[in-house]
């Protein structure tokens, strides 16, 4: 059967064990209709890092609006959901008493919410509803910077994102943004990631590399230079742990891109032609960029709002897009500067792993919460649900992949590299297209498919039934067969 009619029937069978719940699970009330609202939900992906990491900034860029504030103000100490809605809506949930909606306004457009006097330590949570296409595809969660100087803000998010034991976390994946690989990115990861399967795991953790053009020092160039450190990164067995993989990303250039206003292109246009000696006086530095003298028709308060919209790396690379002749229009160099961002990837691999594996995330968040409530409230007939919830965790092939791409990342398998990263691949680690799980190009025939995964099923078994495999080996082998046998079956 295909990925779909799998977790479909995942799905299904979730839904059910909800229905055999709902009837004797009273306590705490809501918490059924809670299960279903977020079974039936889009992908819940949570945002995090230090302070000034660029989280509020790339929550804008990847629902393309500027929504989230990116300032220090006092909305940014609370969690901050942002989903899609049928209108625009604020709602403050405080950590006592009943939610209710408050005022907002934008302010330089960001959305500006009137706490109403509440103080931010009393908040539980602000959910900001906003039509999205963007946002329908996955709520998006922007959480205060861990390692700051409030102690009482950064527990916020990591109590949110790594609540404790026979607790789960209300998001089903996360983003973490890091500037550099430091102790404290590794010692968080690590506090979300869950040997046992219950929280975060590779397969849903990316770690960003976030404001990656400063790794170049704001050069045309920066963007090559997070790659490759990106890319060692990625090499990392501690990373490999913990993140499925490490993405660069220029948020300020991302946001910026796929927010740009006409008159922002027409100002870097005027940049773009003038003599190629002016434009690069005015790039030797930010200061002499706002305020030099220049014969360019552009005044201080004009090119300050440049720098403080793209920064200098952004402004260098557009203008030099628009002297190539590359962006000749607003909407060109939007298109330009969103993939030179990173941006453009970084959807990719939330479209590829995440959104595609959304189903079984949801239905794993779900099991574990409904796991945790039959942990905490104690029923006459909580032996019979933890024995099906038992039941369909051990059953659900999907779970087995998951946790056999975590064993490998965490390097837990002993093979040679080349069968290693075969078993990757096939367990849909680069993609869940089946042209990239088997290694072929997109222009693949259905006939050249099912020969490759009938040699990949062949090859497998060979490598269960050998005296030579270990136990951790052939149980492996199993799991990739009984994958390339399901998507034998959806071929047809």
């Amino acid at each position: 059967m295909g990925d779909k009619q799998r977790s479909d029937g995942l799905i299904g069978s979730v839904q059910r064990l909800l229905d055999l719940a709902e009837p004797v699970l009273r306590h705490p009330p809501g918490r059924i209709a809670e299960l279903r609202e977020r079974l039936a939900g889009p992908l819940r992906v949570a945002i995090a890092g230090k302070v000034k990491a660029g989280k509020s900034t790339l929550l804008n860029a990847l629902v393309g609006e500027e929504l989230a504030p990116t300032d220090a103000g006092e909305c940014t100490r609370i969690v901050t959901w942002y989903r899609d809605g049928i209108t625009y809506r604020a709602t403050l949930e405080p950590h006592h008493g009943e939610a209710r909606q408050v005022p907002f306004s934008r302010d330089g457009g960001a959305i500006a919410v009137d706490l109403g006097g509440v103080d931010a330590d009393d908040v539980r949570r602000l959910v900001i509803e906003w039509p999205s296409s963007s946002l329908r595809q996955m709520t998006l969660i922007d959480t205060p910077g861990i390692a700051s100087l409030s102690t009482d803000v950064s527990a916020r998010t990591t109590a949110f994102l790594t609540p404790g034991e026979d607790q789960v976390t209300p998001a089903d994946a996360v983003l973490y943004l890091m500037r550099h690989l430091h102790s404290s990115d590794i010692n968080f990861l690590e506090a979300f990631h869950d040997e046992e399967f219950s929280q975060a795991t590779p397969v849903n953790a990316v770690a960003v590399l976030s404001r990656a053009d400063e790794v170049g020092v704001g050069r045309i160039d920066s963007m090559a230079s997070a790659q490759r450190i990106a890319v060692r990164y990625r090499r990392d067995p501690k990373v490999r742990r913990l993140a499925q993989t490490v993405v660069p990303v220029a948020g300020l250039l991302a946001q910026s891109g796929t927010t740009l206003r006409e008159s922002e292109y027409k100002a870097l246009d005027a940049i773009a032609s003038a003599p190629r000696g002016e434009a690069e006086a005015l790039f030797l530095s930010a200061d002499r960029f706002v305020q030099a003298a220049t014969p360019i028709p552009l005044t201080a308060m004009e090119r300050d709002r440049l720098l403080d919209r793209y920064g200098l790396f952004g402004v260098r690379l557009a203008v030099a897009l628009i002297r190539q002749g590359a962006a000749t229009t607003a909407s060109e160099l939007a298109t330009q500067l969103a993939r030179r961002s990173g941006l453009v990837e970084l959807r990719d691999v939330l479209l590829s792993q995440f959104a595609q594996r959304r189903d079984v995330l949801k239905a794993r968040s779900a099991l574990l919460a409904l796991e945790a409530v039959l942990h905490e409230w104690p029923v006459a007939a909580g032996e019979q649900l933890a024995s099906e919830l038992e039941r369909i965790t051990a059953a659900a092939h999907e779970f087995a992949e998951i946790r056999l791409l975590n064993a490998l990342r965490a390097g837990g398998i002993t093979a040679r590299q080349a069968a290693l990263a075969e078993m990757e691949r096939l367990l849909g680690n680069e993609g869940s297209a089946l042209h990239i799980r088997l290694g072929l190009t997109a222009e693949a025939g259905t006939s050249d498919l099912r020969r490759a995964l009938q040699n990949a099923i062949g090859r497998w078994q060979r490598r269960a039934e050998s005296p030579m495999s270990s136990r951790e080996v052939a149980d492996a082998s199993r799991v990739v067969i009984r994958t390339c046998e399901g998507l034998l079956v959806s071929l047809g």
